[in-house]
């Protein structure tokens, strides 16, 4: 059986995995030729997904709950937007970029309050 201490600890480690996937993801959308994003956002996406239940009760889950928003959210904009890559090149780069930045920001602002011990906001 897991202390409390231990518990935490392994939900951020779990956190800082999950954040590093969505990192690495949102900063080679801005590669060319660097779209690994599908795979490596599934591989998050099931950490958190399964991994939900064992941060019930504890400040990490917001994290959790904030890093499915996100990507459930992003997944949506990135998906409506599709047509503009399909039928025009340029301002579906431009909002695809956007949708990006937005991501990025996310994640830097989950990653860096969890490495300070701070719940989300909902």
């Amino acid at each position: 059986m897991q202390t409390e201490t231990e518990r935490l600890q392994s939900l951020n480690t779990l956190g800082v995995v999950s954040y590093l996937l969505h990192l690495v993801v949102a900063v080679a959308a801005f590669i060319p030729g660097a779209q690994m994003g599908v795979t490596l956002l599934l591989v998050a996406l099931v950490i958190d997904l399964v991994k939900r239940s064992d941060a019930a009760g504890t400040w990490h889950a917001s994290h959790f709950t904030w890093r499915l928003r996100t990507l459930f959210i992003a997944g949506g904009l990135y998906l409506i937007t599709l047509p503009l890559w399909l039928l025009f090149l340029l301002p579906g780069m431009v909002a695809w970029w956007l949708i990006s930045i937005w991501f990025l920001y996310r994640i830097a602002k989950g990653f860096l309050r969890m490495n300070a011990g701070q719940a989300m906001e909902e």
